[in-house]
């Protein structure tokens, strides 16, 4: 075994990969709870103002639509707090050049764009009951940076906690199939988004799902409700893309790691299709809009996991360099 794996670490030391995997783990909270503003439509609780709340640091006599929105404002502050916690410890106990410095440094900046781009909806008037189309590029730019984020938390951890470095060079089909994989999971995300706003502002039609396709591509019909339709769509094919891409790392880089991920994201994917039936089936109610949104932050994570242990499977036998301090 390793010298770096048996030596005690620093109390410091002991605390970056727990700061690290608590910071994801609090992230995928404040996703969802943001997913609740906007399924109660509370986004333009503290009116055109950002960063301030209807023009106040602390709002007065609040309605509950300020609460909610003022709450998640408060919750996103405190992930950037953590992210800048998060760097300040990785330079602190890590060697120049350590990979947890990057993923820290790279989390923290898509945090502060996670906040610009919310903030960029709060001042366009793209909350709320607004249905321009704006609002659904907005919003399907809003997910991509949040699957980035959650990404680059997992990298974090994962470094933190003593994980090889990730190599992108030379790792042949292997490298192309998994970031070909990951990039549908992202693109699907981003559709996932635009449908749920459309959900949101055009309930389905009554009757069967064909019926809503049918109004969605009506004369009247808006952007946001033509493109409903991209999601379910794109989700077949991401899902036959992740099954054969299971396969095929399992068979290019064998390893127990690829062999456990792999397993565990046609697990997740199965789980997440019955949820996208039962989501159109029952009509989009708040719980399984949120249900579904849980589902597809795990199937990200577990994507990024899976790509993860297949491109460093061949370095898997060598001693990884923590380089935190003992």
């Amino acid at each position: 075994m390793s010298r770096t794996l048996t030596a005690p670490r620093t109390l410091p030391g002991f605390w970056l990969p727990r700061l690290a995997w608590g910071a994801l783990a609090y992230n995928v909270l404040v996703i969802l709870w943001g997913a609740v503003v906007r399924l109660t439509g509370a986004g333009a609780g503290c009116g055109d103002h950002w960063p301030l709340c209807n023009g106040v640091v602390v709002p007065q006599n609040p309605t509950l639509h300020t609460v909610i929105e003022f709450s998640h404002r408060l919750t996103s502050g405190a992930s950037g707090l953590l992210a800048i916690a998060l760097v300040g410890l990785a330079f602190l106990v890590t060697r120049p050049g350590h990979p947890a410095r990057f993923g820290a440094v790279l989390s923290l900046g898509l945090i502060i764009l996670e906040g610009l781009v919310g903030g960029a909806q709060v001042l366009l008037g793209l909350t709320a009951q607004s249905t321009d189309p704006a609002r659904g590029f907005v919003q399907g730019i809003h997910l991509a940076n949040t699957f980035l984020l959650l990404g680059a938390l997992l990298l974090t951890a994962l470094w933190a906690s003593g994980g090889p470095r990730l190599r992108l060079r030379g790792q042949g089909l292997a490298g192309l199939w998994s970031f070909t994989g990951l990039g549908l999971v992202l693109v699907l995300g981003m559709a996932g988004a635009v449908t749920a706003l459309g959900d949101l502002l055009f309930l389905p039609a009554d009757g069967t799902p064909l019926d809503t396709v049918r109004r969605d591509f009506a004369a009247s019909a808006s952007m946001i409700e033509n493109l409903r339709i991209v999601h379910p769509m794109l989700a077949v094919l991401t899902a036959a893309f992740l099954v054969w891409l299971g396969l095929f790392l399992r068979r290019e880089r064998p390893s127990p790691e690829v062999n456990r991920w792999s397993l565990l994201l046609w697990s997740v994917l199965g789980l997440q299709m019955v949820a996208g039936f039962a989501n159109v089936a029952l009509k989009a109610p708040a719980w399984m809009q949120l249900t579904h949104l849980l589902l597809a932050c795990a199937l990200w994570l577990v994507a990024v996991m899976l790509s993860y242990r297949a491109l460093t499977a061949l370095r898997a036998s060598r001693p990884a360099p923590s380089g935190v301090a003992a």
